[in-house]
Formats: C-alpha cells, structure tokens, sequence
C-alpha cells in the first residue's frame, strides 16, 4: 500500500510538472500528447482569472486587456503551491514592482499591495475586535498596560505617497484618477463582517504599527505622539475602536 501512495504522489509531481511546461516529467507513465495541451492550457486560464478577481483595482487602473496579460505571465512563472487559490497572489505585487520599474505606472504595484491586504482581510479569521466597553473599569495602570494588538482583520498599510487614496478613488464607478503626493496609510478592517477603510496619518498609522508589534496603548500612545506631537490621540483612538482595527479580549469559556 505504501509502495502505491509512493507512485501515486510521484505521478501527480509529474502531472504538476507537466502541466508547467515539463511535458517530459510524465515519460515513465504516459505520452504527453495534445489532451494535456489543453488541460494545460485550462489550468493556465483558471489561475489568470483567480489572479484577475483578487487584483481588480490593478485590473482597473491599466485596463482589463493589460491585466490579463500580466496574470497569463505570472502564472505561467508562479504555479499555485497549494490547493486553494484563496490565498494564490501573494509574490504578484512584488512581481509587478519588478515588471513596473521604470514604467509609466509604477504605482499599480502599490495598488495590488492594497488588493492583496484587502484580501487578506475578508479572508481573516472571525474574532471579536476591541469595544469601548472592554474598556470599562479600567484604572490608569490597567489602560496604559494594556496591549490588544491588532484584529486578525486588520490590515495596515503606509506609502509615501497618495496611493491609498488612489485605491479608495479607483473602487467608484467613475473614478477621478490622481496619484496625490503626500505620504498616507490606510487601515482595512472587518467589523460585524463589513470591510471598512480609512486613511491613515503618519501618527495614526505609527500608533497601529506599535499595536502590531505588541506594544501596550501607552506605548503605542507615546510612539505616536513621537512621529507627529499634534496628533489629537483621543479623537485617533475612538476612531480605530470604532473601526474594530484593535483585538478584544478573548471569549470566557463557557
């Protein structure tokens, strides 16, 4: 039996190999004759559009033609390392960054990292997000050592230039397409499963990255105020609870 799974896995490497373009690899089972063309030829369109549907802001900043080209190439260099395509995209921003050097549009790799985060944040696991009543009853030690981290949904990003409002223009309909010059981030969140978004200041963004490293609220208070010292902190931090960026404390066992 052993023996058998042991060929069995040997000949779906193979298949896996052939598929990519190593028609060779399937030899010692099979001719590689034009049935596999065609299910390669499949397999190769079935990863283009997974690539297309988890970048459609890129798909439409440079157009649908470009965009389908460009997944064509990169999966065709990139084949899938696991079964589910949820999660089958994370090397193209970086691969577009590579391909954009020196172009026209070499913010669109900024656009599928902003693509990619949303992503990951409809896809996060469900958690409850920080409230202001878990803040209740809290003296100042226990609010200052407090360290909620990020929710598993949020995610935080920060250009040095206007790409997240970029991305937020590009998700109308009728987009007013302007690459702006001033420095932002951007927050993702999923509150009550909804996905939210806001722009970031350079504090704001400061005070959720200390979040993200394990930084307690006074520590990541003081970072903040470090970047930018007019940083109104209470009005930023009712802003990110109510946006559920912060991890609540975990369910008591029932």
């Amino acid at each position: 039996m052993s023996e058998s799974i042991s060929e069995l896995g040997r000949f779906q490497d193979a298949f896996t190999a052939a598929l990519a373009g190593d028609a060779a690899a399937l030899a010692p089972w099979a001719a590689a004759g034009p049935g596999l063309s065609v299910y390669r030829n499949t397999v190769a369109k079935g990863l283009a559009d997974a690539l297309v549907a988890q970048f459609p802001t890129v798909a439409r900043a440079a157009g649908e033609a470009w965009m389908a080209e460009a997944a064509r190439r990169f999966a065709a260099a990139h084949p899938p390392q696991q079964p589910s395509l949820l999660a089958y995209g994370a090397d193209f921003p970086d691969w577009l960054a590579r391909q954009a050097a020196g172009s026209v549009l070499p913010w669109l790799a900024g656009l599928a990292r902003l693509d990619w985060a949303r992503s990951r944040a409809l896809f996060a696991e469900d958690a409850p997000a920080l409230a202001p009543g878990d803040l209740v009853g809290l003296d100042a030690a226990g609010y200052a050592d407090l360290a909620p981290g990020l929710h598993p949904a949020a995610q935080i990003l920060w250009f040095e230039d206007g790409t997240p409002g970029l991305w937020l223009a590009l998700q109308v309909e009728t987009p007013t397409v302007e690459l702006g010059a001033e420095p932002q981030g951007l927050l993702l969140a999923r509150p009550a499963l909804e996905l939210q978004h806001r722009l970031l200041s350079r504090g704001a963004y400061a005070f959720l990255a200390a979040c993200a490293g394990g930084a307690s609220l006074a520590a990541a208070a003081e970072r903040a105020l470090e970047v930018d010292p007019e940083l109104a902190l209470a009005e930023v931090f009712a802003d990110l609870i109510d946006a559920g960026a912060l991890a609540g404390p975990p369910a008591s066992p029932v």
